[in-house]
């Protein structure tokens, strides 16, 4: 793969015959945008704002893409055609100009999404996505001294039709308010109310959720706790008597156990994801163990 490094991947198309498929990098670093917002939802699991998006004349710059994400944190997304040294500095430039403008951000997603969406923003927990053909190993060092949510993805096109998205490193915010919500007067939400079974219950699936592999990163919301890599892969919702998570698995491509796992779709819940888990005890966790996989995977 173009300026990757470990195993290289190789992609053949078995279509009269077999020809190798070869991975290649966009004529113009505007061709990468263009795509990725496009389909940004699906491809990033980010809502798509604004694209080259002027932060004014004393800052002089155009920030690539403004998006929204699964729980409400604003994103800025760069991108670059190939390896570029600049591009994480550059996207640390505007998400420091992104905090110290929030109104006019804020003022994006109500025209944008509507006035709840730009009520719930999460400014506890902005996010930096950087897009290119390749990273430096300084770039992957880098990611990790910085207080910010730093995800680097590259990407790869295949023939004429396909793109590779590869999330080589993803950093959570550092410190101890990054992932936790706020309201607007500066006190975070209240605790939520838990017996110490379901206590227990929760700090057991956060444990497994969160040991799936590197780069989970987890958020909180007052509804929910969000497990996500590039995308959410996994939201907890607590109840009196149960945990509730909701998985980007496909319901379809699982076997559907009554009052353990229930097709969600098109039914409105906290969180995001398709495929409903009801968890009452430890056992459940390890019943379900499974099928987190197969959402990490997704994610």
């Amino acid at each position: 793969m173009p300026s990757g490094e470990g195993l290289e991947l190789k992609l053949f198309d078995t279509k009269n015959g077999v020809t190798e498929v070869t991975p290649r990098l966009a004529e113009a670093e505007a061709d990468v945008q263009a795509l990725i917002e496009s389909a940004m939802e699906t491809m990033l699991g980010v809502r798509f704002l604004a694209t080259e998006y002027s932060t004014g004349p004393v800052h002089g710059g155009r920030i690539d893409s403004l998006g929204l994400d699964e729980n409400g944190a604003p994103v800025i997304v760069e991108y670059k055609r190939a390896t570029d040294p600049g591009v994480l500095s550059q996207g640390l430039f505007y998400v420091a100009w992104l905090m110290d403008h929030r109104e006019e951000f804020e003022a994006v997603v109500r025209e944008r999404l509507g006035a709840e969406a730009a009520a719930c923003v999460l400014w506890s927990a902005p996010r930096l996505i950087c897009v290119a053909g390749g990273f430096t190993r300084y770039d992957l060092h880098a990611v990790r001294e910085h207080r910010r949510s730093i995800d680097l993805v590259r990407y790869t096109l295949l023939g004429r039709h396909h793109i590779a998205l590869e999330t080589v490193a993803s950093v959570a915010a550092q410190g101890s308010p990054a992932r936790r919500e706020h309201t607007r007067g500066g006190r975070g939400a209240p605790p939520r109310r838990r017996t110490d079974a379901m206590a227990e219950l929760a700090a057991f699936v956060d444990e497994t959720l969160l040991g799936l592999g590197e780069g989970v990163t987890k958020v909180e919301r007052k509804q929910y706790d969000a497990y996500q890599r590039l995308r959410n892969f996994a939201c907890v919702v607590p109840r009196q008597d149960k945990l509730l998570v909701y998985l980007k698995a496909a319901p379809a491509t699982v076997e559907l156990v009554p009052g353990f796992t229930r097709d969600v779709t098109g039914l409105g819940h906290h969180g995001t994801g398709d495929l409903e888990v009801q968890l009452r005890s430890e056992k459940d966790v390890e019943r379900a163990v499974e099928l987190f996989r197969l959402s990490y995977a997704a994610a």
